[in-house]
């Protein structure tokens, strides 16, 4: 039988036994649903991670030295911790320090952060994400002004009281207004809004407008950090080979600064997106091999489903069977008509599987804060999964058709 006519056969069955053929494709339909929808939220989290959190975050060829890791890999004990807040902290005078190190075009901020109480006259208390930053931070971050400015040099090194708010905190302080000019208090000190960021959006929930940036030398430095310290110097670098000579040069000339001998681990780190990404590739591996370990359950099932549906096809055609071998038809005609046959099952459910594991992965991100991204390669792998699936299933029933006797098959009822 030729193969185009095996597969419109299979296609007839499917048509004609439409109960039969939902039970048979079930299994498999079920397994790649599940397949295509936890591949897809993996590759979308991945694709978020990778290109939003940690480029919007972090930044692109990046680094930030720190007293110890904001991004952990999840391994970190309880001693680590408490080797760790033994450290020295970082003030704004070590910035000399590294800035030393760096290469002409590098750019460097400081930065301190803290959540900080603010108010103004047309609404309610709110906490903010306070930021008072110096250097080069809003080139680094890549903000842009829908309105007002940024605060100048002059500003930033007399500490002037101004900031700069992001675009949730602007439509919330000031309802139908504009805030440039206008007074916002934060930890009860008055500060002049200058400037309005452009809307940056969400990481997994959280919103990235809740800003309120102003100078490192202004009070909010001391809000963020009263104890005088900074919670980070950034340093950006052209490319991603500058980045890591200039993390060996500022390790080099911190570790001397801070009398450290050879012997000794350093008092400090430098965190790097991938960095910040270790762990979250560690959930990744984790999260890929369950969510296709247990799809694979709903495939063997499948399989046996499928399996057992050829045998009663066998069973029920076995006359069939037996008219075609009188008329010609070789062992391998029949094996090939049955492999084809549930080949064909199989794939037609591993297609509809596709469809619906594309549309849950769709439901989650419309609904849920994580993001999905179908993968073609997952696509073509379910693909290819189905019919390998639907010719494992089938190799027995159709080995057991293509033996039958002709003779005795002929007698069948």
């Amino acid at each position: 039988m030729p193969l185009l006519e095996a597969v419109r056969l299979a296609l007839d069955t499917i048509r004609v036994q439409k109960l039969k053929s939902f039970f048979t494709l079930l299994g498999v339909m079920i397994g790649v649903t599940f397949l295509i929808a936890v591949v897809s939220i993996v590759e979308g989290m991945s694709k978020y991670m990778e290109e939003d959190f940690a480029g919007r975050l972090l930044g692109a060829n990046t680094f930030t030295v720190r007293r110890f890791p904001w991004f952990g890999d999840g391994e970190a004990t309880e001693e680590d911790w408490r080797a760790w807040v033994r450290r020295p902290r970082f003030y704004y005078s070590d910035v000399p320090v590294v800035r030393a190190a760096l290469p002409g075009d590098a750019k460097w901020a400081v930065e301190s952060q803290d959540n900080l109480w603010a108010q103004t006259k047309w609404a309610r208390p709110k906490q903010v994400e306070g930021h008072a930053v110096d250097g080069d931070y809003f080139a680094m971050k890549k903000y842009g002004i829908t309105a007002g400015r940024l605060f100048s040099q002059q500003e930033a090194e007399l500490g002037a009281p101004v900031v700069v708010i992001g675009d949730e905190v602007a439509k919330y302080f000031y309802p139908g207004l504009d805030p440039v000019g206008r007074e916002l208090r934060i930890g009860g000190i008055p500060y002049q809004v200058i400037g309005v960021i452009e809307r940056q959006g969400s990481l997994f929930g959280m919103s990235l407008d809740k800003l309120a940036i102003a100078p490192f030398k202004s009070p909010m430095s001391r809000l963020t950090n009263p104890r005088g310290d900074v919670d980070g110097i950034l340093v950006q670098t052209r490319d991603d080979l500058a980045m890591h000579e200039a993390m060996e040069s500022v390790r080099e000339i911190l570790r001397g600064h801070r009398g450290l001998r050879p012997a000794e681990k350093d008092n400090f780190v430098m965190e790097t997106s991938a960095s910040a990404l270790s762990f979250f590739q560690k959930i990744k591996g984790i999260m890929t091999i369950a969510g296709t370990a247990l799809p694979l359950i709903g495939l063997v099932v499948g399989g046996m489903v499928i399996m057992n549906i050829m045998l009663v096809a066998v069973a029920e055609r076995t006359r069939e069977i037996g008219i075609r071998k009188s008329l010609g038809a070789r062992r391998r005609d029949i094996l090939a008509q049955f492999l084809v046959e549930s080949a064909t099952l199989s794939t037609v459910g591993a297609l509809i599987g596709i469809a619906l594991g594309i549309l849950l992965a769709k439901v989650v991100e419309w609904q849920t804060p994580l993001p999905a991204r179908v993968a073609p390669w997952s696509v073509i792998a379910a693909t290819l999964l189905g019919t390998i699936v639907g010719i494992a299933s089938g190799m027995y029933p159709a080995r057991r058709a293509a033996s039958l006797d002709p003779i005795e098959a002929l007698r069948a009822e």
